[in-house]
């Protein structure tokens, strides 16, 4: 009886999540169709899909397998370089929907592959060494990015590390990624709709893997290690799944950010250090461990600034403010306490309207 409770709570739950997101999508569906969503707004919808995919899967590895990872954007430009090169190379071979979804399919398994090899070494690391090495392995894949030129012909590829002119191409060659430069005419597949979609797979995939034995030998590692060990966990099974599966699905996100932009380069503001703080600053504000939380997190600090756009002297102070209202409000000891205290009450009184 209380194991069917637990579920049954577990799926609500997970149901409220599926709810926000739906009622999130059905919103800005109504402002669009309305006008009452600036254009500029618009062209944020899609890159949101991405950042809140990219929020939910860091949860995975910092909240719920409890390792800092600085590396996140490596495996996001992992996704989104090998997506649109296969784009780039199959476009008008394979109709679009078809090219699209084996694009999802090869940018996930790229960026998953490239989880399990790095996490091979790093994951037997802890704490600031393990971020410092994922951090470092973002920063080696984008200037890997960046020097790299690839062209094709009737003779196959060309690689090359030096310019373009080095490739050695024919006359009817083209140069598909061209190094800083990055890959030009990706077709443009990534809509919100699909955006949406894919956070709904995203959060049935982490939620499940949560509520499943698998999540609850990855918490019991997070919570003790030598206990977990000690009780016959397999920790590294445990951890490179928990990795793997976080990479795999920022390699996702990157093939929906890849398919939104008409030319994709490595950038520090796109690839780099920056954007994963900035996911990390997600989760965080979300509350670590929160899937729900993350998502709400990345969709209001996302369109925060926009919304914001026309107080344009006071627009980063407000935003200041938001930020350390909501890291008061998960973090600080008296707002734990309240919320704790309000939601005994708001149980208390649920059961008595059901008495």
């Amino acid at each position: 009886m209380k194991k069917m409770k637990n579920f049954n709570k577990t799926t609500k739950s997970n149901l409220i999540t599926y709810g926000i997101v739906i009622a999130m999508f059905l919103i800005i569906q109504i402002l669009v169709s309305t006008g009452n969503v600036s254009s500029l707004l618009q062209g944020l919808l899609v890159p949101l899909c991405a950042y809140i995919i990219l929020a939910v899967s860091l949860n995975l590895t910092v909240g719920i397998l409890g390792e800092l990872s600085l590396g996140h954007a490596g495996f996001m430009c992992v996704g989104a370089f090998v997506s649109a090169f296969f784009s780039k190379c199959t476009q008008g071979a394979i109709p679009g929907g078809l090219r699209y979804l084996l694009a999802l399919l090869i940018g996930a398994a790229a960026a998953g592959i490239c989880g399990i090899l790095i996490g091979i070494p790093v994951l037997r690391l802890k704490g600031d060494y393990l971020a410092i090495v994922t951090l470092a392995f973002g920063e080696i894949i984008k200037n890997i990015v960046n020097i790299l030129f690839i062209g094709r012909d009737e003779n196959g590829f060309h690689f090359s590390t030096v310019d373009t002119n080095s490739l050695g191409l024919s006359p009817e060659g083209e140069v598909l990624i061209n190094g800083p430069q990055g890959i030009s005419g990706t077709p443009k597949d990534s809509t919100f709709v699909i955006g949406v979609i894919l956070i709904l797979i995203t959060l049935f995939i982490v939620q499940n893997l949560i509520h499943s034995r698998s999540g609850r030998a990855i918490m019991a590692i997070r919570d003790n290690r030598i206990a977990a060990e000690s009780i016959g966990i397999n920790i590294t099974k445990y951890k490179m799944m928990a990795f793997s599966v976080s990479a795999a699905l920022a390699g996702v996100a990157g093939v929906i950010y890849a398919h939104n932009l008409a030319t994709l380069n490595a950038q520090p503001k796109n690839f780099g250090y920056n954007m994963s703080i900035m996911i990390l600053v997600y989760v965080v504000l979300g509350g670590i461990g929160n899937i729900r939380g993350s998502v709400i997190a990345a969709v209001v600090l996302t369109l925060l600034p926009e919304l914001l756009r026309g107080l344009s002297d006071y627009r980063m102070l407000i935003y200041a403010v938001v930020l350390i209202v909501m890291m008061l409000f998960n973090w600080s000891p008296k707002a734990i306490e309240w919320r704790a205290k309000y939601s005994a009450k708001f149980r208390r009184g649920t059961k008595k309207e059901a008495a």
